[in-house]
C-alpha cells in the first residue's frame, strides 16, 4: 500500500511541477500590458522597425475572386503598441483595425473591420526589411455578406 501511495504522489508531483515549468514558460513568453509587440531577434539584436506605410495586392488561392490592394500604416499606439490602420479595395473587408505581432523577421497582423470581417497575415520580411511576403486568410462575419478566402500577398514599404 505504501508503494502505491509513494508512485501516485511522485506522479502528482512530477505532473504539478510539469505544469508550473509550462504556465512559467507561457507567462514569461506573453506580451506585458503597455509594452510594444516587437519581441528580440536572435542573439538579443533589436526587432525590425516596421513601422511606417506598405502596400500590396491580395491574390486568391480561389478561382473567380479578383485581386485587391491594401494600404497599412503601422505605428505605436499611446500605450506603445504596434497597430495599424488599413484601407482595402475589396468587399469583404474594409479600414481594418490591425495588432502587429514581430518576432525576428516574422510578422503577423491581425484584426477586423467594424461590420465583424477578420483577416490574419502571416509573413516573413525580406533581409532589407522592406518586403513583406506573406499568405493571408479573411473569414468573414456572421452577416454572410462575405465568405472565406486566403492567398498570398507580399506588402512593399513605401
Amino acid at each position: 500500500m505504501n508503494s502505491t501511495r509513494f508512485l501516485f504522489r511522485a506522479m502528482l508531483l512530477s505532473f504539478l511541477s510539469l505544469m508550473t515549468m509550462r504556465a512559467a514558460s507561457l507567462y514569461a513568453a506573453s506580451p506585458i500590458d503597455g509594452q510594444d509587440n516587437q519581441m528580440p531577434s536572435a542573439a538579443g539584436a533589436p526587432a525590425i522597425d516596421v513601422r511606417g506605410t506598405w502596400s500590396g495586392t491580395f491574390y486568391s488561392n480561389h478561382s473567380g475572386v479578383a485581386p485587391s490592394t491594401m494600404t497599412v500604416v503601422i505605428n505605436t499606439n499611446s500605450r506603445g503598441r504596434i497597430v495599424a490602420s488599413s484601407a482595402l479595395t475589396s468587399h469583404c473587408l474594409k479600414s481594418a483595425r490591425l495588432e502587429i505581432t514581430v518576432t525576428g523577421s516574422e510578422v503577423v497582423l491581425a484584426g477586423s473591420d467594424k461590420d465583424g470581417n477578420n483577416m490574419t497575415l502571416r509573413g516573413s520580411l525580406d533581409n532589407t526589411g522592406t518586403q513583406l511576403k506573406s499568405t493571408y486568410i479573411l473569414n468573414g462575419s456572421a452577416t454572410g455578406g462575405c465568405e472565406t478566402d486566403e492567398g498570398t500577398v507580399t506588402l512593399s514599404r513605401r
